[in-house]
């Protein structure tokens, strides 16, 4: 199908902004919805239609799809990244993911059912299964959140599943690992990763590279893994992107779709450590420091279901290569030389 129009909420983030420029290479022509309270304005494609507003405000996100129904321009479709994404910090404030992520999804869908769109792509995340039983992750894994945060994507997908099944919404719900990397060519000269505050783990190890923060914490060396820190799964942010367009493609035939999407392979924290002394050339010291609450200690994708059925060909496999484009996108952002 050719989307004429897509609304991309949260689309002046890390991922959604990638995806929206991906999509406007791709003769699409996505709308960016985004309160800025995490977004960039430097982070959206250049051409790409704007509007600031906050998921909460359903009579806006009402008013955006009927203007576009009145101009015979109406949305095909949503993808949905707008939400709080910090799992340590949902443990402090749980009541402010379950606002934002799970009302204000249920404020977007509702929002769809009165003039909108009934095609949705959701970002979801692995946080979904908590703690597994078995690695790799299949997405028939048993769903128990150790956190808050993936509780709320939890909700919103449960939400998605009844909207399908009584108001025939189709969606695509994709559950992310850890994304990283920053995309490769003319439109990754603006794009990264960097958030304020700075909490993913490879920004900030980036971080003490360049020489702005003293030394990278550890959370935990004390984990059933063989050098003790946790084990995460590392996907390239490019990959991702074209995962979202496959998933919109797929809606045109099916109607229920759930993946998983990493990069199969698992990388303890001190293995990303390593490949960041090695990418940068620089020392890195680190501080160890107590487990975080609601961390497990290994989440490894298996994403083979969106390789058979979404035809999902992954271009960045090592650690390395994911490293290196950060770390250049991490130099232009500090104004640092690359000599």
């Amino acid at each position: 199908m050719f989307f004429v129009k897509v609304l991309i909420t949260g689309g002046a983030g890390y991922i959604g902004g990638t995806v929206a420029g991906l999509l406007a290479q791709n003769g699409h022509n996505p709308v960016i919805f985004d309160n800025l309270s995490h977004g960039r304005r430097n982070l959206l494609p250049p051409g790409v239609e704007f509007i600031q507003g906050d998921l909460a405000d359903r009579a806006a996100l009402e008013a955006i799809f009927a203007a576009a129904v009145q101009s015979h321009q109406p949305f095909d479709a949503v993808l949905h990244f707008a939400a709080f994404i910090e799992a340590g910090e949902s443990m402090l404030h749980p009541e402010q993911f379950f606002r934002n992520n799970t009302t204000g999804t249920l404020s977007l869908l509702e929002a769809m059912l009165a003039s909108g769109p009934r095609r949705i792509v959701f970002s979801s995340t692995a946080a979904v299964y908590g703690e597994p039983e078995s690695i790799p992750i299949r997405e028939d894994a048993r769903l128990q959140p150790t956190n808050p945060y993936g509780e709320s994507k939890l909700l919103a997908e449960h939400m998605l599943s009844w909207f399908n099944r009584i108001h025939g919404f189709r969606y695509a719900s994709l559950r992310y690992f850890n994304v990283a990397g920053a995309p490769e060519g003319p439109d990754g000269v603006t794009r990264g990763e960097a958030h304020t505050p700075e909490t993913h783990l490879i920004p900030k190890i980036l971080d003490v590279a360049a020489g702005t923060l003293a030394a990278m914490r550890v959370f935990g060396n004390d984990y059933n893994t063989p050098d003790g820190t946790c084990i995460r799964d590392y996907i390239h942010v490019s990959d991702l992107a074209d995962a979202h367009l496959l998933a919109l493609n797929a809606l045109d035939t099916r109607d229920r779709l759930i993946y998983n999407l990493g990069n199969g392979k698992g990388f303890s924290v001190q293995q990303v450590i390593e490949s960041a002394r090695r990418v940068s050339g620089q020392p890195i010291p680190v501080e160890v420091c107590p487990r975080r609450p609601g961390d497990p200690a290994v989440l490894v994708a298996s994403s083979q279901k969106a390789i058979d059925e979404l035809g999902w060909r992954p271009r960045y496999s090592q650690l390395d290569d994911i490293l290196r484009t950060a770390w250049t996108w991490h130099q232009k952002l500090l104004g640092i030389s690359q000599s």
